[in-house]
């Protein structure tokens, strides 16, 4: 059967690790980075298993670098004692000087978040979705939640209205 044009072959090169889900739960997107990350020993065939959780974590800019915290990538299983590297440690983040310096602008004086929404594999190198993001309160995810809702209602009304159309 042949592939539809305009969906890619899978690829090991270019595929998602994880998801931070509850992220877009509990803050509001502002804006998307995307962020080489440094990786060390087997991290990388740990990662291309699959085995990650971005639950929890953030990013802070520290010194003019930024670094991510709270990602959990477990040790490789088939590495040996050497190379080991402490699975929850901070790992840094790779931006252009501009981004950095916009990032720790908008992160002292608007009282912004930082948070990794994904981790995957761009062309073979591992890369994370960085978001800055404002928390949301308890009203707010519920406003969200309703107004998802009626969204979702409103394109259940059309659809089934254009299949009655439909001969």
């Amino acid at each position: 059967m042949a592939r539809p044009a305009n969906r890619p072959a899978p690829d090991s090169r270019n595929r998602m690790v994880a998801q931070n889900r509850r992220a877009r739960h509990d803050y509001d997107i502002l804006d998307n980075y995307e962020a080489g990350l440094v990786l060390v020993g087997a991290e990388v065939k740990s990662l291309r298993d699959g085995k990650a959780q971005l639950r929890d974590s953030y990013a802070r800019v520290q010194d003019g670098e930024v670094w991510l915290y709270g990602v959990h990538v477990p040790p490789y299983t088939y590495a040996t004692g050497f190379g080991s590297v402490d699975p929850d440690r901070r790992r840094k983040l790779l931006l252009h000087r501009r981004q950095i310096e916009e990032l720790a602008k908008r992160t002292q004086q608007e009282s912004l978040t930082l948070v990794p929404l994904s981790l995957y594999f761009k062309d073979g190198r591992a890369k994370v979705d960085l978001a800055l993001a404002k928390g949301r309160r308890n009203y707010d995810k519920r406003h969200a939640i309703a107004a998802r809702d009626a969204d979702m209602e409103a394109r259940r009304a059309s659809a089934g209205r254009r299949r009655s159309l439909d001969p």
